[in-house]
């Protein structure tokens, strides 16, 4: 059985990372950089929603070793906890890029990127609440919704870089930057591939 009617802790405690998550996308896509301070603020409170992150993982994975009777099996909760942290880890280490390289003006496949990213996270969250309130049916759109953003990301990620040598062709240093940019923000959307496909392993078992 999924979880019980009556909200238990593990449930809450997966919403509040997925919210955080959440949280931390809407930053992430409408914060405006236009200079070097701005992108110092930015990668700060991005870190500071990744040690949130962290920090309620660290609590979960407590109570879970405390815990004689889980929900469903606690592998399956661990599993979810740590590849909801690996999206949260993979905005923080774009943000680090950002700021390390000093891209002020984020280019328009960025921001088609980390749009297709925020609706990702956006269903993950549906999917986590939904996941609380036993509505495997809506978790299991949800996690089909996610795969379909992550190949739109794919596909971004291929138009992104071929984009990038034909307008940057005689910036090496700038093709290099910008690339490991694109290749970063497709692994976010990896990884919340990853929590699609953790989803859909607990649907099966517990449907």
């Amino acid at each position: 059985m999924v979880f019980s009617k009556k909200k238990d802790k593990f449930s809450d405690m997966l919403i509040d990372i997925a919210d955080n998550i959440k949280v931390a996308s809407e930053y992430f896509v409408t914060y405006k950089i236009s200079n070097a301070h701005d992108l110092k603020e930015f990668f700060e409170s991005v870190k500071d929603y990744e040690n949130k992150g962290d920090t309620l993982v660290h609590h979960l994975v407590k109570e879970l070793n405390q815990a004689f009777i889980t929900p469903i099996e606690r592998e399956d909760i661990l599993q979810l906890a740590v590849i909801l942290d690996d999206v949260i880890d993979g905005f923080e280490q774009a943000a680090a890029l950002f700021e390390m390289y000093s891209v002020t003006q984020p280019t328009d496949h960025m921001r088609k990127f980390v749009t297709q990213l925020n609706e990702a996270v956006i269903e993950i969250s549906r999917a986590i609440d939904s996941l609380s309130e036993r509505k495997l049916d809506l978790v299991r759109e949800h996690a089909i919704r996610i795969k379909e953003i992550e190949s739109n990301c794919d596909n971004l990620l291929r138009t992104s870089v071929k984009n990038l040598f034909a307008v940057e062709k005689d910036n090496p240093i700038k093709i290099i930057q910008h690339k490991e940019i694109f290749e970063t923000l497709e692994e976010i959307a990896d990884s919340c591939q990853g929590v699609a496909n953790t989803l859909e392993t607990i649907i099966m078992k517990n449907g």
